[in-house]
């Protein structure tokens, strides 16, 4: 049971990284089809947005705000997510203070960022959808040769349920691996004391 603990104390670490980092990599992805579509129809992007060749096209520049802070609030997931292997939550035999503090913040901090960032992007979705004018939005597309992306094309704002669902994923097997932990060092300690009693 403690080699089985310890793996998967190793891999759940592992795994909050990774999502960590994913989360990064899709905060810098997040507008990548809405700036190629939309971004050129704004006639005075530095001082009047709704001067623009398509309805509705806005809403990469409405969501300019939020895209930038999701990437700075990214960064810091990932910082935090150092913080599991600072105090070698990933590899320690017996956790201490700062490990159980870790596993906290990491786990506050995932179910912090979903719960701020996922209803705001399904916000600009419903922006994007209900706003833009897709047929001037195709017409442009065709004159200027820029990319169209229609209604049903929102594969940027829908992988956001993946990607914060590992990231949700990963602080539960993190707390699940802290709670096996308790057993075990309980487990351990009951041992080493019938151990003495002999």
């Amino acid at each position: 049971m403690y080699k089985k603990q310890m793996l998967l104390q190793k891999i759940v670490c592992m795994l909050a990284l990774i999502s960590a980092a994913l989360v990064f990599v899709y905060s810098l992805g997040i507008s990548t089809d809405l700036y190629d579509a939309l971004a050129r129809t704004i006639l005075y992007p530095d001082y009047d947005l709704d001067q623009t060749s398509v309805a509705g096209s806005r809403v990469y520049y409405d969501m300019f705000g939020f895209n930038k802070a999701f990437t700075r609030v990214s960064i810091g997931l990932i910082v935090i997510t150092l913080a599991l292997f600072i105090t070698n939550t990933n590899v320690r035999r017996k956790y201490y203070t700062g490990n159980y503090i870790a596993t906290g913040l990491f786990a506050v901090s995932a179910i912090g960022v979903t719960v701020w960032s996922v209803p705001q992007i399904m916000d600009y979705k419903a922006q994007f959808q209900n706003n833009v004018d897709f047929e001037a939005l195709k017409a442009f597309s065709k004159d200027w040769g820029t990319l169209y992306i229609g209604p049903e094309d929102t594969f940027w704002f829908d992988i956001s349920y993946a990607v914060f669902g590992f990231l949700i994923l990963a602080a539960l097997l993190l707390i699940f691996n802290l709670v096996l932990k308790v057993i075990v060092m309980k487990a351990e300690q009951q041992a080493i004391g019938k151990g003495r009693s002999v």
